[in-house]
């Protein structure tokens, strides 16, 4: 795929990850994931509560509850669940990984990763790059 028409499909699964984000309950960081495999969406996943737990992430404090999971996790767990797999996949998320969860998108075989801001910690993209994905940020995805 040339890269004009590359940017055009990465904006518009960015801005379908962004509408994703707004289905969260947390009310300190919206953030939704989609992954992409052969030109489809095989998962998508927004931050939040394991089913079956209250919708609220944050405790009286403000705090985020160390149960609450996020995006591109639930996203890759939602993948392990189907008879899919997230091999040679892109990964698109609103906000870039925990090194945590860089974790996660490296042994689920993710190639890439298209994100739009920078988590507060820079290490999970620093270490996805080192691991050879290709990261492309996005930070504008309006329509030109």
């Amino acid at each position: 795929m040339n890269k004009a028409k590359q940017l055009k499909y990465d904006k518009a699964y960015l801005r379908m990850a962004k509408s994703w984000a707004k289905l969260s309950h947390c009310k300190r960081k919206q953030v939704g994931a989609l992954i992409v495999k052969d030109d489809m969406i095989i998962s998508d996943g927004y931050n939040g509560t394991p089913s079956g737990f209250d919708n609220c992430c944050e405790d009286e404090e403000g705090n985020t509850h160390w149960y609450v999971l996020h995006a591109e996790a639930n996203a890759i767990l939602k993948v392990a669940k189907s008879t899919n797999n997230a091999k040679g996949a892109t990964l698109y998320l609103t906000l870039s990984p925990c090194k945590d969860c860089s974790k996660l998108i490296l042994q689920a075989g993710i190639k890439r990763l298209v994100y739009m801001q920078d988590y507060k910690d820079t290490s999970g993209v620093d270490f996805l790059q080192s691991a050879g994905l290709e990261i492309v940020k996005i930070e504008k995805i309006d329509e030109e």
